[in-house]
């Protein structure tokens, strides 16, 4: 696919089902890995993932440093979801709201967060066009800023992939995420920026911390994405059937059970 058949992506296009289709993402990286035939059913269209409580309220509360605006059409879009039918909002929203007063309150954070926000990039990178939508990125000091919402932001996590404990930003990938906005932020300015996240926990009172990154874990994050890429792709493009992990919302409706299995494989399969 050249350059010049690609779509062009706007705020309103970003999440479609077209984009996903035409772009790699992050998040869409990090589907493959989890499940082949969720990702691929969701690409053609004949699988929905759903929306959670916890993607809203991280939504929620991204949308509240975005900009007034915005904060205001999220809150308007998702009424239902943020209030009670009797006054007051639902728990996880009244902790939200704990979590943005944290970080606004904090000058530090708002420092590390100022810049322009929700800038869309694309970029070629690993043998396909990439699509990235940074929270913050700062053009005059050469940052970018992500925010994450955790449960404790000192929590250790297993790894397979690291083979150790980890925080919850190597759990949930966010410095693969960096490593991969910083090559798209290179590719179209033609300058390194360094990544920050801005991590708040949903503890009371919420815990925070600006984070930043020893430039040699981003080495790993490139290598490792490269020797992955080309299993997406050959799956992406119909070159091989997709895997099913057997355990997601998608893979537990469409089981078909044709056997016995013994007792060990529930644990490790």
């Amino acid at each position: 696919m050249t350059d010049q058949a690609l779509m062009t992506l706007t705020h309103k296009n970003y999440y479609s089902t077209k984009s996903n289709n035409e772009y790699m993402s992050v998040s869409q990286f990090k589907n493959w890995n989890e499940c082949e035939a969720r990702t691929l059913a969701t690409l053609k269209g004949e699988y929905e993932e759903p929306t959670t409580s916890a993607m809203l309220v991280g939504s929620y509360v991204h949308a509240a440093f975005e900009s007034d605006e915005a904060f205001n059409q999220f809150i308007e879009e998702n009424n239902s979801a943020i209030f009670k039918a009797r006054g007051g909002k639902y728990a996880d929203y009244e902790t939200a709201d704990r979590m943005i007063e944290a970080l606004k309150s904090d000058d530090f954070a708002m420092f590390a967060m100022e810049g322009e926000k929700e800038q869309i990039m694309t970029a070629e990178l690993f043998g396909m066009p990439w699509k990235m939508k940074v929270d913050s990125i700062n053009y005059e000091r050469n940052i970018f800023t992500d925010i994450k919402t955790t449960q404790d932001i000192h929590k250790r996590y297993w790894s397979e992939k690291y083979d150790g404990w980890v925080s919850f930003i190597e759990k949930w990938d966010y410095v693969l995420q960096m490593a991969i906005y910083r090559k798209i932020i290179e590719a179209n300015t033609g300058q390194l920026y360094t990544p920050y996240i801005i991590a708040v926990s949903k503890e009371n009172p919420p815990n925070k911390a600006v984070v930043h990154f020893d430039e040699s874990r981003f080495e790993f994050e490139y290598e490792y994405t490269e020797m992955k890429m080309q299993r997406i792709l050959e799956v992406k493009h119909g070159e091989m059937d997709p895997v099913s992990c057997g355990k997601c919302d998608y893979c537990r409706g469409v089981k078909k059970l044709s056997g016995t299995i013994e007792v060990g494989a529930l644990i490790y399969e």
